[in-house]
């Protein structure tokens, strides 16, 4: 930029004057330089970086005073990416019952369960099919468990094995309305020995006979303290009941048994909360108190009544199965607490009391029936006097067997003159539980029990499964021998659960 004035005339200026226009023209340039105002470029003016907390030096901590040294970046927070899921949708999904598979081939030739062919010992090694009236009241009863592979085949269907004969030819047997005999039958096990399909057989058995089931599906629910509870009025000791699983349980009877909708009350029933219809039938009694969980406890109370009744031409009674999966469950404490705040035996609980005794005859069914029970290995609680009892009772039961097995101190008896019992003892310095031990039939080896231990299939009752895998197209291998005795060894000598692990979902 070119100065406006003459370098000329400021040179012979006086020096007062040459002073003042040098200051001038000083000036002009500082403020073109910081204006800038015919220029297109930035200021050449950087702000000094900010000082950042974790560069800057602080002085170090004073004794006494608490200092944190973490490295770790806080983690962001959750975002939620979609609908959550609604109250009880996950328990629905894993708990969701699939028995049928449209990829699966059908079977034919596969013929259905009757009540004629309950026994049939032609039948033993084959898979029979279940028809669909049966498969909905098995389905309402609860009867079919989320682990049993039923979704793998195209409709459902059951293997007759051994046991499956012999409990048919008890069923059988029963048919005579004068029959009055109640069985009293425990299963036990390996896992995987099917314990529980053994129920289902059962149950089926009785729907064909027309009986009338009442299923206990899971004793864990009867315990684990996840539904309502409250003492009934009246009693002592206290006897508490869960009127929401009662209600739930009130339905299920109804929608599987439809011979209560031809069964009609017989008494008054004067000490319930309202009034009765007096031709009512039972079904809809049943409805009554599964739709109020508030007077469920003495509908069930009535119901029970009215099927206890013995049956006469008027008023005929059919026969009862009581069932109830997973017994070690409610031979302990539960995990309800009393107003003290100590834990509430299982055998407190209303519901569990009706049915132990049942079990332990304490209680009879006078038209006759069954009271079934089974363990689980899968989800077992480790029950002391259970474990003894169930080993007191099946030695007991069966000598002969147990006779032949060695053991390693019966040749020191021998030797010492003194006699070999196989029955195991009470132990001196274990605690038993003195309600379980009367339930299980008290201080007798024998009790009222039968105790039935489920071994695994014959290998013609493995072949005959392996088939029917093949036929359904779940097994893409030829059923030779050879095959079969390499999957009923390798399944510990036919155990179902094993033997379907390795043929059928192993592939899949």
């Amino acid at each position: 930029m070119s100065s406006g004035r003459c370098w000329s005339c400021i040179a012979h200026a006086p020096e007062n004057l040459k002073y003042r226009l040098w200051q001038s023209y000083s000036n002009s340039l500082v403020s073109s330089q910081q204006n800038a105002f015919f220029s297109t470029t930035s200021q050449n003016l950087a702000t000094p970086p900010s000082k950042s907390k974790s560069n800057s030096r602080q002085p170090p901590p004073r004794r006494g005073d608490k200092t944190t040294y973490s490295t770790k970046k806080k983690k962001r927070a959750m975002e939620s990416k979609g609908r959550p899921p609604a109250p009880g949708e996950r328990q629905a999904l894993r708990k969701r019952i699939v028995l049928s598979n449209t990829n699966a081939l059908e079977v034919p030739d596969m013929q259905d369960l009757t009540a004629e062919s309950v026994a049939n010992t032609k039948l033993q090694g084959q898979v029979v099919g279940l028809p669909g009236p049966l498969v909905d009241q098995l389905r309402a009863i609860e009867a079919f468990k989320s682990s049993q592979g039923w979704g793998l085949f195209r409709r459902p269907g059951m293997l007759v094995r051994e046991e499956t004969v012999s409990h048919g030819k008890l069923v059988q047997s029963m048919s005579d309305p004068q029959d009055t005999r109640t069985i009293r039958k425990i299963y036990v096990g390996e896992r995987g020995s099917g314990k529980s399909t053994m129920l289902l057989q059962a149950m089926t058995m009785a729907f064909l006979q027309n009986w009338v089931v009442i299923n206990f599906p899971e004793g864990q629910d009867l315990t684990i303290g996840h539904t309502e509870f409250g003492p009934l009025p009246g009693s002592s000791p206290p006897v508490y009941h869960q009127k929401t699983y009662t209600a739930a349980l009130l339905s299920r009877i109804a929608r599987a048994n439809p011979i209560l909708s031809t069964l009609r009350l017989s008494q008054s029933h004067p000490s319930f909360p309202t009034p009765l219809q007096p031709n009512m039938s039972l079904d809809r009694l049943a409805l009554l108190g599964a739709s109020d969980p508030d007077i469920a406890h003495a509908v069930f109370l009535a119901l029970w009544a009215e099927l206890s009744v013995p049956s006469t031409r008027e008023h005929p009674r059919p026969k009862i199965l009581l069932a109830l999966d997973n017994l070690a469950h409610v031979m302990r404490n539960s995990a309800y607490k009393s107003p003290s705040f100590t834990p509430i035996h299982s055998h407190d609980l209303a519901l569990v009391r009706f049915f132990t005794d049942h079990l332990s005859g304490a209680a009879a069914l006078p038209n006759g029936g069954m009271v079934l029970a089974a363990t689980s290995e899968s989800n077992q609680p480790t029950i002391v006097t259970l474990q003894f009892k169930l080993k007191q009772m099946e030695v007991a039961q069966n000598p002969a067997s147990i006779a032949a097995l060695p053991s390693p101190i019966q040749p020191f008896l021998t030797a010492t003159g003194q006699d070999y019992d196989p029955v195991p003892r009470p132990q001196p310095f274990v605690r038993y539980d003195e309600r379980v031990m009367q339930v299980l039939g008290g201080p007798s080896p024998q009790g009222g029990i039968e105790v039935q231990r489920l071994k695994g299939l014959s290998r013609e009752e493995a072949r005959g499964l392996m088939e029917y895998w093949a036929r359904s197209g779940m097994m893409r291998k030829e059923v030779s021998e050879g095959l079969v005795g390499e999957k009923w060894t390798v399944s510990g000598g036919g155990v179902v659960g094993e033997l379907e692990k390795g043929c059928v979902r192993m592939r899949i």
